[in-house]
């Protein structure tokens, strides 16, 4: 007797799973189709794989190499590689404030886990749980969190929407993507690391469905749109910035060149100008330039009266804008 029993990824269909190595070769047609073929002692079906895949990976060598392409770096095919709609590029920088804070949250997980895991003998001594805890902020992060029952019920409730897109709206999406790919064609874009094609316009449209089910929406609104636009760039930003600056480049140009891509855009261009110092010392960070260094070659800048502060030192933007 002969059956069909469903997988690992039959099974997580509409749900979530952590793949093994043995699911590479499979996984193609679940992430192209979101379905799975099967034919075996003659038996040919194909099964729904309805799921999401959230993947993580180490570089080759325990060291991402700034001069390769992310392929190069990890070891997966391209043609797995481009089948994610996101690619975040996370780098160990040396970073004295994201150390400090990251240093601060650990210890304060571990002191209140031992905390929670003190004998039920032990008496509580007056003033020793934190008035945090009576409000669930129990790591001080300013607001408390929800629980697990009210998660589930929010992404329930969310999956019963199907948001459509509106005809206004496809215009956009279409110059949006023929825009992207006009970039590459220009050279604007190292091709090796960021490319676009037919699948990432298909990801522009599930990230904006999946922005309006979050908001319980059966329509899909510029809101929308912007918002996937908004994270599909920043994916982008993350593999493309990711050279190291070259032997002998001042760092003064290299932060005068940040600062002028960013001004050009159109996000910037609304706020009159200025640009967050935060968000130059991250693009600056992967260009090995630390936090120090950008606030020097600012402050250089500044004495030739090309750029300037605005009164808190959080922002900058240039004096007259760059062509």
């Amino acid at each position: 007797r002969t059956g069909v029993r469903t997988g690992s990824r039959e099974g997580r269909h509409r749900g979530t799973d952590k793949m093994e190595e043995g699911d590479r070769t499979a996984i193609h047609e679940v992430m192209e189709q979101q379905s799975v073929s099967i034919a075996k002692s003659g038996i040919t079906t194909t099964l729904n794989t309805r799921t999401t895949i959230l993947a993580a990976a180490n570089p080759v060598y325990g060291r991402y190499n700034p001069y390769k392409s992310p392929v190069e770096n990890i070891d997966l095919p391209p043609a797995l590689l481009s089948r994610f709609d996101l690619l975040f590029l996370l780098l160990d920088t040396p970073d004295a404030d994201k150390d400090r804070q990251l240093a601060l949250h650990v210890t304060k997980v571990h002191s209140d886990y031992e905390r929670s895991q003190a004998r039920p003998d032990e008496k509580a001594v007056a003033g020793d749980e934190p008035p945090e805890a009576d409000d669930g902020d129990i790591l001080n992060l300013g607001f408390k969190a929800f629980d697990a029952t009210f998660m589930r019920t929010y992404v329930r409730k969310a999956r019963t929407f199907e948001p459509m897109i509106s005809d206004e709206l496809q215009k956009d999406i279409v110059d949006a993507y023929v825009s992207m790919r006009d970039d590459e064609k220009r050279g604007d874009v190292d091709s090796r690391k960021s490319y676009t094609t037919p699948r990432t316009l298909l990801a522009i449209l599930r990230l904006s469905q999946a922005h309006a089910r979050a908001r319980f929406s059966t329509r899909v609104e510029r809101q929308d749109f912007e918002e996937a636009m908004r994270l599909m760039k920043a994916s982008k930003e993350s593999v493309e910035l990711s050279a190291p600056a070259k032997k002998g480049t001042n760092p003064l140009d290299l932060v005068y060149d940040i600062i002028s891509d960013l001004a050009r855009r159109e996000t910037v261009q609304g706020n009159d100008g200025w640009v967050e110092l935060a968000h130059v010392v991250s693009m600056a960070g992967h260009r090995a330039l630390t936090k120090e260094m950008v606030e020097e070659a600012i402050e250089n800048w500044e004495s030739l009266s090309v750029l300037c502060w605005n009164p808190e030192k959080t922002m900058v933007r240039f004096m007259v804008p760059p062509a």
